[in-house]
């Protein structure tokens, strides 16, 4: 692939109430619905944060068969979003708003703090706090 790249398009979720899991992405991170559309069989929305990230939720399609996800399992664990400006507050706003955090902020290394918090549909998300490294 000398003549190639790759970099990531979206992340997509599937919900028993896609527009519910949507507007909670809406009001907790400040996504935007861009799109929804009826896809092979069910509502598929299409939020876009801002930097060309996206994440489009869908709901359950005619003759699948989804399920609970009972915790970590193999593949996907989770996604991570990005905080740009002040994290620590940024966390406060989600503790506000009744946000779970499975994981506090914790020191990664000098330039990186995560945390995790718990999203709708059993999704784990990872919270980023990077500085620029010198």
């Amino acid at each position: 692939m000398p003549n190639s790249s790759v970099t990531v398009d979206h992340v997509h979720l599937i919900s028993p109430d896609p527009q519910a899991t949507a507007n909670w992405y809406v009001d907790k991170f400040g996504g935007e619905i861009v799109r929804s559309a009826q896809v092979l069989g069910t509502l598929q929305i299409y939020m876009s944060f801002g930097n060309g990230a996206m994440v489009i939720v869908r709901g359950q399609r005619p003759a699948e068969h989804a399920a609970e996800k009972p915790g970590p399992q193999w593949g996907v664990d989770h996604f991570g979003m990005r905080v740009a400006g002040d994290y620590d507050s940024f966390c406060a706003g989600l503790r506000n708003k009744g946000i779970v955090f499975t994981m506090e902020p914790t020191v990664m290394n000098p330039t990186t703090r995560i945390a995790f918090i718990q999203g709708p549909d059993g999704v784990s998300i990872e919270l980023l706090d990077r500085k620029p490294q010198t």
